[in-house]
């Protein structure tokens, strides 16, 4: 714990001073005590518990201007609040990959279950939008409190080929901030950037962008990002994380089946996919996010409910200055009933 006004705790010392003005006050009444009975006899009169009851309303107001001082010293912690998310962006991989039998039924099904789960959950004034992703991206549903309509579209889901997470991630980013313009290189995982691509060629190329934020900042929405395979096609997925990094957006990526790979086909083709952990870590650190990884069904419902948490939760530091003068004012009021309850008078 900190405090903005840390020079204020120099008032505690006033604490002790009286502390020990109050053991003087008992020397005096017990002095005064003694001019006209034994103390032996005060003692049988008062008993165990007289004595204790005399001196905790004192103890009581005591702890609450210690409560107090360190109230007006403006303390500061880090406290788990409500986060303020109105939109989460679910960006879900519908590449070839997907019909995978190793996560049962099959990978798309699977996450399908998972996210209708994680949509069924959210609080009402949460807006849920849909991206699907393959060898290109696409709004699937636009950010919207229906969670019928949300239902309806991870339903639509039909799997395609090719694998651009860097797509799927520009695509929800756009979904969040319609008016910027978002330039990246295309990107071939064999032969690195090849030429200028515009999210939105119609509009200006020339447009101001906005200035960087800090990474994590943007409290106003948020991205989950499902893929089960590595990109093959597309924007660089690490530039598009960095997009999502100068604005402030979180992109909490989840790692879906094998990633030693597994070769499928159907239809008399076949190819290898192979889950690329290491790039959606680096998503996911990039954009102060965390990754998850999913082998099973179960394992993939358990973290979408986590995720639940880590995005309408969050540990901020915060100023408690009212929690003190709250408690402070609880014991005081405490020791001023107990006062008038046992003495008929306030201390």
């Amino acid at each position: 714990m900190t405090y903005l006004w840390p020079e204020m705790l120099a008032l505690l010392v006033l604490v002790p001073v009286l502390v020990g003005a109050y053991v003087l006050l008992l020397r005096r009444k017990k002095k005064a005590a003694l001019r006209y009975a034994s103390l032996s006899l005060i003692k049988d009169a008062l008993g165990a518990g007289q004595r204790f009851r005399r001196h905790l309303p004192p103890l009581l107001f005591l702890v609450a201007l210690t409560l107090m001082l360190i109230a007006i010293a403006r303390p500061v912690a880090v406290v788990t609040l409500p986060s303020q998310h109105e939109t989460v962006i679910l960006a879900m991989d519908v590449s070839g990959s997907m019909r995978a039998t190793d996560v049962k039924p099959n990978r798309l099904v699977a996450s399908q279950a998972a996210a209708r789960a994680f949509v069924a959950e959210q609080p009402k004034t949460t807006r849920i939008g849909v991206v699907s992703f393959a060898a290109t991206a696409s709004v699937v549903q636009s950010p919207t409190h229906s969670r019928e309509d949300i239902l309806a579209a991870i339903d639509r889901f039909e799997l395609q080929r090719g694998t651009a997470v860097g797509s799927g991630i520009l695509v929800s980013l756009k979904m969040i901030f319609p008016d910027v313009e978002f330039d990246l290189r295309s990107y071939n995982p064999r032969g690195g950037t090849q030429r200028s691509a515009p999210l939105d060629p119609s509009r200006p190329a020339d447009k101001p962008q906005p200035k960087p934020v800090p990474p994590g900042s943007y409290s106003s929405a948020t991205i989950i990002l499902l893929t089960d395979g590595q990109t093959t096609t597309g924007p660089d997925p690490i530039e598009s994380a960095r997009m999502a990094a100068d604005r402030g957006v979180r992109v909490y990526t989840v790692g879906i089946g094998t990633t030693a790979g597994e070769t499928i086909g159907s239809e008399g083709w076949s190819m290898r996919v192979r889950l690329d952990e290491e790039s959606l870590k680096t998503i996911a650190t990039l954009t102060h996010a965390e990754y998850f990884y999913a082998g099973t069904a179960p394992d993939l419902q358990k973290i979408y409910e986590n995720l639940k948490t880590r995005i309408f939760f969050e540990q901020k530091e915060s100023e408690i200055t009212a929690l003190f003068a709250a408690a402070a004012a609880v014991f005081a009021f405490l020791s001023v009933m107990l006062s008038m309850l046992w003495f008929g008078r306030i201390m």
